[in-house]
């Protein structure tokens, strides 16, 4: 027990030793400087948290764009070009719209949410904002659908008999009905907050598969249309097999549709990454016009 002489600040509770914000610490005396070394390694793993997002956000990016190059290139170069003739070179639109409406649009749509510059801001704008992406996204692939079938109907080919074909169709199909329900959902002042609740895990949950079924409708395509073309005949072109200049830059489409949603799904999976009152103990979502400034 000390008696007499001049006692040390401390605090007159435990609570008290838990600050609220770092002006607070001073209160504590000699534990300022405990509660200071809490929270430097806290504020170094969160930086370094957001340099990593940062990175794959960007890797995320330049691989869409290369998507998009890439499939450009292929049927510009290889495949003709393009027109809206009912010809082959309606086609390539086909190719072109899907990979970049249903895959790289609707990616960097998924992942809008977990930019951290937006954390802390009127989350009505960035909502907004992600449905305008994944409407361009829907719009998009139901272009390259319409290019596709109308092709097919003007040269009596079937329609729907290839497994990359039901893929594809059931993706669009499934991506339509998010856009809708999330829009009735999370947008429309009418919609419930226990409504929202409900449907928050299932949309992120469909978000993802869609993503994944997008992606395996664009390799199988790939290798669907690749079989077509490249069979060895008589005008020189060489088969699939001895793998020539287009299956190469085919196949290297492949790989990076399916690495930019590797990346996507890494981002969207990140718990730390997540906007935190879209948390699931934060939620508390807002409907259009009751959001609110934060």
């Amino acid at each position: 027990m000390q008696q007499g002489g001049p006692s040390s600040p401390s605090c007159p509770s435990n609570s008290d030793c838990f600050p609220l914000s770092r002006l607070n610490t001073a209160k504590c005396g000699s534990e300022t400087s405990a509660e200071q070394e809490k929270h430097e390694p806290t504020d170094l793993s969160r930086m370094r948290s957001i340099m990593i997002f940062y990175m794959c956000y960007l890797l995320c990016l330049g691989l869409g764009l290369a998507c998009v190059v890439c499939v450009c290139v292929w049927n510009s170069q290889w495949r003709g070009g393009f027109a809206w003739d009912s010809k082959a070179r309606q086609f390539n639109w086909h190719p072109v719209l899907m990979v970049t409406g249903l895959v790289v649009v609707y990616g960097i749509g998924a992942v809008l949410y977990r930019i951290p510059l937006t954390w802390g801001q009127n989350k009505l704008p960035w909502k907004l904002l992600h449905a305008a992406l994944m409407l361009i996204a829907l719009v998009l692939s139901i272009v390259g659908l319409c290019a596709v079938f109308d092709f097919h109907n003007a040269n009596n080919i079937p329609n729907l008999y290839s497994l990359h074909s039901w893929i594809g169709i059931a993706a669009t199909a499934l991506f339509a009905i998010q856009w809708v329900v999330g829009v009735a959902g999370f947008l429309l002042p009418c919609s419930p907050i226990s409504l929202r609740k409900l449907l928050k895990p299932v949309h992120v949950w469909m978000g993802g598969s869609i993503l994944w079924l997008s992606i395996a409708a664009c390799i199988s395509g790939i290798n669907e249309k690749l079989f077509f073309v490249l069979k060895g005949t008589a005008n020189g072109t060489q088969p699939y097999s001895k793998l020539p200049p287009e299956a190469l830059l085919g196949n290297s489409l492949g790989v990076l549709i399916v690495a930019f949603g590797l990346v996507v799904l890494k981002i969207l999976s990140n718990h730390n990454w997540q906007r935190p009152d879209s948390r699931p103990e934060d939620l508390a979502y807002t409907p259009l016009l009751q959001e609110e400034n934060e």
